[in-house]
């Protein structure tokens, strides 16, 4: 077996570390504003490889299977909620405007929630203009 020099096993170990933090994630979520939390959180971490696939697809943006979600209750669907996904360079969190005066709060939550570097607010048509099956999911209208 061969040994490894102190320097050596401390620079592996070093490489080591950065596999133990999470990737950062796109995935949606809803706002709860009398606690100031986020609730009903689903993500998927957004690794360098899916980037790569996604883009020799031609795929502009990856964001979180929605499909599922699209039969929650009404009550949960117009609650203040968002998604965040990636585009061709950058993350971006696709909320209602009620998000503006509560940027700030909602950045922190967010990073720590979805372990983002940096990411971009996208404020999208107001909510009540959606059909009810896209009111969370920031989607547009078909």
């Amino acid at each position: 077996m061969t040994q490894l020099t102190d320097k050596d096993h401390k620079a592996q170990m070093e490489d080591m570390k950065s596999f133990d933090e999470q990737m950062p994630c796109v995935g949606i979520f809803w706002y709860d504003p009398e606690d100031n939390t986020l609730f009903g959180v689903r993500k998927k971490e957004l690794t360098p490889q899916m980037v790569e696939k996604e883009r020799a697809k031609g795929v502009d943006v990856i964001d979180y299977p929605i499909s599922s979600l699209l039969h929650q209750p009404s009550d949960i669907k117009q609650r203040e909620c968002g998604r965040v996904a990636w585009t061709i360079d950058k993350f971006i969190v696709l909320v209602g405007k009620w998000a503006e005066p509560i940027q700030e709060q909602l950045t922190e939550l967010l990073e720590q929630e979805f372990s983002l570097p940096y990411f971009e607010f996208v404020y999208d048509e107001p909510m009540e203009q959606r059909e009810e099956s896209q009111a969370c999911l920031g989607y547009p209208e078909s």
